[in-house]
């Protein structure tokens, strides 16, 4: 009996352990997921009812209803069936986001497709779009409710604006693992007074509840033509942020994600929706259109200004989820050879996911400030905003379809079955939002479209200098038989050649044999390679292979969504029976040093650029995390 009563105790302990650990991940996802598309409803149905109602003068209930309708039915199909459903399963290895879909599909089809890696870029490059306007747009839609507060401080708002995004982009660099603890508890509070604020209201016009039924939305499309296309994409906005549902997917996993959105989420946004239409409804003031989601709150400071403060803190939490995203989505582009090395800073020591990269945050930080004077209010930023997202959606679900397709290996016309609807779906959103391209939707674009043109340079200015290097090279065979004759002096002590491609000799070797005419007793290829998973098993994986008695080849591969770190790839080979004394090993480098030939083997603007970020590229014993005093570096010249 004893032995029984401990086992079940056991059990009961560790029951509670993992019901602990799931409800903090769900607490966490609603501060860090869901931040972004919970503070849509400070601008989305204000701007989608200016839209459909052409500012108020066109205002009618069929209008308010339809536009309910849309807002509801978008959350419900959108964000629930397709990412919160359908989705979140579609993982690599547990983990989401656009270039992890992209990575997972090239693994299914079994090469790395061009027409795949456009897709892969194009949503990652409209990722950083959002990532630009989500804090200018957020923080000033909620600054602008102190304007209710007193008219006087209606000239402060840009200004305030800018005092806090600054604010934001400084602490970065210090990490945000003890801000974050607080993220959830903030955002429940959140969702809870704006689920509150609507349900008070829908007592105002109780006909407001039959906007679930979808054939409002259906009518007011029909009935308002063009109107109702352009409000379609300010009806948009209520979506924005579904996207972070999938690339979150890593840290969170995917039951507390859906939780969080079937038991809090959703509830509070459809009911805070509802009520602003039941406010609209009743007084279709000029006072309450301009700002209907502060107007639901009593117009008394005691009121007003902690729904200020609560919703500006909310902000910030949206624009914090969205940095960090940058930042785990530029060490993936990185890994996936579609941007230059970059100084990756880990700011916590137990989640590898906390990271922050400097020169991320300084162009965020610019482009958001920009933003903020430029267009001055949420409104004229609005505009600006769809465009990135619906574009990201689209790219998703395309990827999706090969994924489910291929990885799932459903048949052709099932995978088409279930994504078609969301695709079609997404690209009429995409195309009402399109049609502001000139009134601010320029913005993401061009932020993408530079964008795409780095990755793009980049990418194929690094497989430029690969092959011409090539050339020159010589099979590491060849001068491995050639030293083993005993044709070169061996000094004590162990060389690290960190090669591409360890089947041809490291440019280093080569040049260190030339000038120095000797060679360490020890000597060891190494190639650190990215693999098409996020995380790989026991922190690297492994190879080695004897090519002679003082030659080793040795392959460590991370996933791409780790930082290489050499020490660490040389313990794991300490571990396969690899000896060396780190004191008496050097590690050599090969560095490129790029010039322009007479016969140009890309456009003259295009090697211009990528000659620019080869030059920016982070140093790669510092990206590699080689200790700096063990590193010999030896340069050449290549001409492009």
């Amino acid at each position: 009996m004893g032995l029984m009563t401990a086992a079940s105790s056991g059990e009961d302990s560790s029951d509670q352990g993992r019901s602990a650990g799931f409800w903090a991940l769900t607490l966490g996802s609603i501060g860090v997921v869901y931040g972004d598309i919970g503070t849509s409803p400070l601008y989305a149905f204000r701007e989608a009812l200016h839209a459909a109602t052409s500012g108020g003068a066109n205002m009618s209930q069929e209008a308010v209803l339809g536009v309910v309708s849309l807002i509801l039915w978008a959350l419900i199909v959108i964000v629930t069936l397709k990412y919160v459903l359908l989705l979140l399963r579609a993982d690599n290895k547990g983990e989401g986001g656009t270039l992890t879909l992209m990575a997972l599909a090239q693994r299914a089809l079994g090469r790395s497709g061009t027409t795949l890696l456009i897709l892969g870029t194009i949503g990652a490059a409209m990722f950083y779009g959002d990532a630009i306007l989500t804090p200018a747009v957020s923080v000033l839609s909620a600054v602008e409710g102190m304007k209710l507060v007193t008219p006087a401080l209606n000239e402060f708002v840009v200004l305030i604006t800018v005092v806090i995004i600054v604010g934001l982009f400084l602490v970065q660099s210090h990490g945000t693992a003890r801000v974050g603890a607080f993220f959830g508890p903030i955002m429940v509070v959140w969702f809870l007074v704006m689920g509150l604020a609507g349900l008070w209201h829908i007592k105002d016009a109780p006909v407001v509840l039959t906007a679930f039924n979808p054939w409002h939305a259906v009518a007011f499309m029909l009935s308002h033509g063009h109107i109702g296309f352009v409000a379609l994409g300010a009806v948009f906005l209520a979506v924005t942020g579904a996207e972070a549902l999938y690339a979150d997917l890593g840290h969170f996993g995917r039951k507390p994600i859906q939780m969080a959105w079937m038991v809090l989420v959703l509830p509070s946004l459809a009911l805070n929706y509802l009520g602003q239409g039941a406010l609209v409804l009743k007084s279709p003031t000029p006072e309450i259109l301009d700002n209907p989601f502060y107007m639901m709150v009593p117009q008394n400071p005691l009121f007003l200004v902690p729904m200020v403060v609560l919703a500006t803190i909310a902000t910030i939490i949206a624009s914090q989820a969205v940095i960090t995203g940058a930042y785990s989505l530029t060490r993936q582009a990185i890994q996936l050879g579609l941007l230059p090395r970059m100084k990756v800073l880990h700011t916590s020591e137990h989640q590898s996911g906390q990271i922050y990269i400097a020169q991320v945050n300084t162009i965020l930080l610019i482009g958001v400030l920009i933003l903020v004077l430029v267009f001055e209010s949420s409104s004229r930023l609005a505009s600006a905003y769809g465009i990135a997202v619906t574009t990201t959606m689209v790219v998703t679900a395309m990827m999706a379809f090969l994924v489910i397709w291929k990885v799932w290996r459903w048949s052709m016309l099932a995978a088409g079955l279930i994504i078609a609807p969301f695709l079609l779906i997404d690209l009429v959103f995409l195309s009402a939002n399109l049609l502001k391209v000139f009134e601010g939707g320029w913005v993401p674009l061009m932020i993408a479209g530079a964008l795409m043109v780095v990755m793009i340079t980049w990418r194929v200015g690094t497989r430029l200098v690969l092959d011409k290097t090539r050339r020159t090279e010589v099979p590491l065979m060849t001068i491995v038989k050639s030293i083993e004759k005993g044709s070169v002096t061996r000094v004590p002590g162990t060389a690290i050649f960190l090669t591409s491609d360890p089947d041809y000799t490291p440019t280093a070797l080569l040049h260190s044999l030339k000038h120095y005419k000797a060679l360490h007793e020890k000597v060891a290829i190494l190639t650190i390679q990215t693999t098409d998973e996020p995380k790989v098993a026991g922190g690297g994986r492994i190879s080695m292979e004897e090519v002679s008695a003082t030659f080793t080849k040795m392959r460590v591969q991370f996933g791409y969504m780790e930082s290489p770190n050499v020490p660490k790839a040389l313990a794991l080979c300490r571990k396969a029976g690899w000896s060396f004394d780190i004191m008496d090993t050097s590690f050599f480098l090969s560095r490129r040093h790029l010039r322009a030939g007479s016969k140009p083997t890309m456009s003259r603007w295009q090697r211009r650029l990528y000659m620019i970020l080869a030059r920016n590229a982070d140093d790669a014993s510092d990206y590699f995390s080689i200790p700096s005093n063990r590193v010999v570096e030896i340069g050449t010249q290549v001409l492009m």
